[in-house]
């Protein structure tokens, strides 16, 4: 390892000395550094309790499974590689507010699950070698989490859309589709993870009683301020966006290879219609790209007359010349757009 052969340097000097000082991508510099670390050299890592990895009768799929009603979208794989962690800057009340509550969300989340969040590449390279690193049930259980809250925002809002149009008597200018179809995405991505790892009594009663909060909360929030909700949920999808851009990271440094090496579940293929030999790192970074969807969109929205005549401007592209936003990830603005780069 740098600082068993180098124990004296700091390592941003061990960087420059050993020519990485060039304009990369940090995920790079990490990656490099992080490949240095040996199994054999680490100490047993401490594990979780909430969750165990599935037996092989769980992995297997029932005899009536239907297709899923929305269908994926195929992503380039230029752009899903290209994915990382972006941050809308916090301009104003509803986004101090928002982003303070997603903060003390993720500060319980990262508790509940063993998770250690690195503040500069140092700690990140103490947090590598220390038991408190992540293991595979220390990934899939925070996986879990996390997609079990993630699929009920879109739910919430496109049944409080629905009911909206209904009782106006006018249609929704497209947003309950893309909000249901965003629900059915993160409750797709549970199910995967679930043919992987199960939660304990314990975390399935823990996460019933969240659901219960947080669904209401959500509910009531969104019919006093649907534009509050979407850029909560826009700085929550940039959450989730950094758990797995970590997870691929570690998986890149070969820090969990008994994740790397797990068989990508049938329901994951058939959802991203995958073929051929497919690894699990290539299933995270297709569902990270899925969380930076989701982060793109929900930024859009908040920045949207809602309670107006704005139409979605990801259910329908105009076409021509112009950027516009679409389903996939062309074009992708990680911040989301601003209402007055759209044709609405």
């Amino acid at each position: 390892m740098l600082q068993h052969i180098y124990p004296h340097k700091p390592i941003l000097q061990l960087l420059i000395e050993l020519g990485i000082n060039r304009a990369t991508d940090a995920t790079d510099r990490i990656v490099i550094i992080l490949k240095s670390l040996h199994s054999t050299d680490l100490p047993i890592a401490i594990n979780t309790n909430m969750a165990r990895l599935t037996t092989e009768k769980e992995k297997q799929d029932g005899p009536f499974l239907t297709q899923p009603i929305f269908q994926h979208v195929k992503f380039e794989h230029e752009d899903v590689i290209d994915i990382r962690y972006e941050h809308r800057e916090v301009n104003g009340f509803r986004d101090q507010l928002t982003y303070n509550f997603v903060e003390i969300l993720k500060s319980s989340y990262d508790l509940m699950t063993g998770y250690q969040d690195a503040k500069d590449l140092e700690d990140r390279i103490r947090i590598a070698k220390s038991p408190n690193r992540m293991t595979i049930e220390k990934w899939l259980t925070r996986f879990v989490v996390l997609e079990s809250v993630a699929g009920i925002p879109g739910s919430v809002a496109g049944f409080l859309r629905h009911l909206r149009s209904i009782r106006s008597f006018k249609r929704d200018m497209g947003f309950i589709d893309t909000l249901y179809d965003e629900a059915f995405n993160e409750r797709m991505h549970l199910l995967i993870f679930l043919k992987m790892s199960q939660p304990t009594k314990p975390t399935k009663a823990l996460l019933w009683v969240g659901q219960g909060i947080f669904a209401n909360m959500f509910f009531m929030t969104y019919i006093v301020s649907p534009k509050t909700c979407h850029r909560f949920v826009g700085y929550l999808e940039e959450e989730a966006v950094g758990t797995y851009t970590r997870c691929l990271e570690d998986m890149d440094a070969g820090l969990c290879p008994e994740l790397v090496n797990y068989p990508v579940p049938n329901i994951a293929k058939d959802y991203y219609h995958l073929e051929g030999e497919v690894t699990m790192y290539d299933l995270i970074q297709l569902i990270r790209a899925d969380e930076a969807k989701h982060r793109e969109v929900n930024h859009t929205f908040a920045n949207l007359e809602l309670e107006g005549d704005d139409r979605n401007p990801f259910a329908l592209q105009i076409g021509g010349n112009c950027h516009e936003p679409t389903k996939d990830l062309r074009w992708h603005h990680a911040a989301g757009w601003e209402r007055d780069e759209l044709i609405l």
